[in-house]
């Protein structure tokens, strides 16, 4: 008796690993097996860089900060430790918008940690 392959569900299989290809160059895009290969790769640098996204953010604001806070008399340490010392609570992503886009406002809370 010949071995039953359940041709239906494979063809489903590969169509919808093809269709995740589109838009692939070459062979990547038709071929069932480098297809499969860059889709699993594509997913495991996905899966990496969503990790990645958020220290390289967190990176970022801190350097904002920091460069608003000299200009304001003080290093991004220092101004960090004040703010923690006046239990002032503004996460870093908010001092970050704040040094960007409203420096007076930043300027106003470098000095109550000041004080």
């Amino acid at each position: 008796m010949p071995r039953s392959k359940n041709k239906v569900a494979s063809r489903a299989r590969r169509k919808k690993m093809l269709e995740y290809a589109k838009g692939y160059w070459g062979a990547r895009s038709k071929v069932w097996t480098i297809a499969k290969h860059h889709i699993e790769k594509g997913w495991q640098y996905a899966y990496r860089d969503r990790k990645a996204k958020k220290r390289e953010f967190r990176s970022l604001w801190i350097t904002r900060i920091n460069a608003a806070a000299r200009a304001n008399g003080l290093s991004y340490s220092r101004l960090i430790h004040l703010l923690n010392e006046k239990e002032i609570k503004l996460d870093r992503k908010m001092l970050a918008d704040l040094a960007m886009n409203q420096p007076e406002a930043f300027a106003k809370i470098v000095e109550k940690a000041k004080s």
